[in-house]
């Protein structure tokens, strides 16, 4: 029995997904940690350093298994701890809320 491309190609992406999944999953956890302490003002350089990354790397992850829009979700994040000084002070709800959005994301390619 021949399997066509789709098929493989999709069975193919499913496993990277799995293989890939705690790295995509931590870096999510590390965008929401960053959130939290962004809210009570406790973000240091070296999380927002670390957020900027994580948001980085998911954007061109997620988008390989067709989660666009966690990957569009990933680079408002990445804009956002990349500012010099670090993202603007009124937006601690908005980097909760993208953080949340992207761990629903990530959830539902399971």
């Amino acid at each position: 029995m021949t399997t066509d491309p789709q098929t493989a190609l999709t069975a193919a992406l499913d496993r990277m997904w799995v293989q890939f999944l705690p790295q995509i999953e931590e870096r999510v956890d590390v965008l929401a940690a960053a959130a939290q302490a962004f809210a009570v003002r406790q973000l240091s350089a070296e999380q927002q350093q670390a957020a900027q990354a994580a948001a980085h790397k998911l954007a061109g992850a997620l988008g390989t298994f067709g989660l666009a829009s966690g990957t569009a979700l990933a680079r408002e994040l990445e804009v956002m701890y990349s500012q010099e000084g670090g993202p603007d002070p009124a937006s601690g709800e908005q980097l909760a809320s993208l953080a949340a959005e992207l761990h629903t994301i990530v959830a539902s390619r399971k």
